[in-house]
């Protein structure tokens, strides 16, 4: 999330101080005085990120070796000797006193072209922890199977805030639906407010277009509220790996305690720990503070999109193809819906009910509402 807009935004909304607001948020308050400056000159437009780099750079070591290094990597080449970086770095180690590094001369390569990366390889910017900027920003929910000493085996659903590490829900049940995580969510919002957006795995309780090709339970409920339904890549936990952290968290507690035999009685133990786990526990990945001090520490995001009153229609998400249609199927019959080329690439919900159909954008704006002619396979725009 943009930082910068969100809380010039939260200033202009609600009149609250620059300095307090910086303050909150651990960034300068100057920042904030030199964006608000930009939003009273250019509008929105000045509140765009804009490139630090600077036009030169006099004491950057690669363009003084740049043209020798290629230099050296052809004739290396050339010659059929190895023209790795650490060879090149090797030579012009003999040649001067201060060479470039190792990683300095592989940039250069790469810039020039002559460089490919492995994709084998794993890159360091894999490894970068990525944490949402505000609490609320997202959600991450997962749910897991905690088994007794009696052999009894309960499914979990926990839900976790991506900024704070809050935990927001952790209800047990004996199967987890569709329609559970909906409950829970409208439950936990009660007392944490509405996420922005809400990240999960490709599990059929979070998801049914993955599998069916149409938008399930969760998904048509995220959308009506105007939360950003994400899921993560397909075999890669890693992406939740917040929310699958605290499952392992979770299931140590439960392991150590002792009497518990049904599902109340393991509700109850979670319970505890929860409230521990917010409250008391101070967090490594919040550095050091508990969860809920540092949700409470800066103002929360909400949803986005606007709330969509679904009802009992049909949610179908779809993108408008380059001729500026939708596509819909009546009966086995697939019908192509005119939106309009200015809208190609955009991304759109259809709210359908027997024959009747409203086209909208995932911002909320209408774009067309139309009986289906069945007979017809294009609905040309009127």
């Amino acid at each position: 999330m943009d930082m910068g807009r969100f809380l010039i935004e939260m200033h202009l909304r609600t009149g609250k101080p620059i300095k307090e607001l910086a303050r909150t948020h651990g960034v300068n308050p100057s920042w904030l005085l030199k964006l608000l400056r930009r939003y009273r000159l250019e509008g929105p437009a000045g509140l765009e990120p804009r490139s630090r780099r600077p036009k030169s750079s006099p004491s950057r070591i690669a363009d003084l070796y740049e043209d020798e290094i290629v230099v050296l990597r052809k004739e290396l080449v050339d010659a059929g000797f190895d023209a790795g970086v650490a060879t090149i770095h090797f030579h012009l180690s003999q040649r001067h006193r201060h060479a470039p590094s190792v990683p300095t001369i592989w940039r250069v390569l790469r810039a020039r072209g002559f460089v490919t990366p492995q994709p084998k390889k794993r890159p360091r910017s894999s490894y970068s922890r990525f944490v949402a900027d505000l609490p609320n920003e997202r959600w991450q929910a997962d749910m897991t199977h905690v088994p007794l000493p009696n052999g009894e085996v309960f499914e979990v659903l926990n839900i976790i805030d991506d900024h704070s590490r809050v935990c927001v829900a952790s209800r047990v049940m004996n199967v987890v639906k569709a329609h559970d995580v909906v409950r829970v969510l409208h439950k936990s919002a009660e007392a944490w407010g509405y996420p922005a957006s809400f990240l999960t795995d490709n599990g059929l309780i979070f998801t049914a277009r993955t599998h069916f090709g149409v938008e399930g339970v969760a998904e048509q409920e995220l959308f009506a509220l105007g939360i950003t339904a994400k899921h993560s890549r397909p075999y890669h936990p890693q992406t939740c790996g917040k929310v699958e952290r605290f499952h392992q968290t979770l299931k140590k507690f439960v392991a150590a305690q002792k009497g518990i035999e049904t599902k109340k009685q393991l509700q109850r133990a979670i319970d505890r720990f929860v409230a521990y786990y917010n409250d008391v526990r101070p967090h490594r990945g919040v550095n050091r503070r508990t969860p809920r001090s540092v949700f409470e520490a800066r103002e929360k995001a909400e949803p986005t999109a606007p709330m969509i009153k679904i009802n009992d229609r049909r949610l179908r998400l779809d993108k408008v193809d380059t001729a500026g249609s939708v596509t819909v199927r009546h009966r086995g019959r697939l019908h192509h819906i005119g939106i309009g080329r200015a809208y190609a690439g955009w991304r759109v919900a259809m709210l359908i009910e027997g024959l009747d159909i409203e086209v909208v954008g995932l911002d909320g704006s209408p774009l067309r509402r139309l009986v289906l002619a069945p007979t017809k396979d294009y609905q040309r725009m009127p």
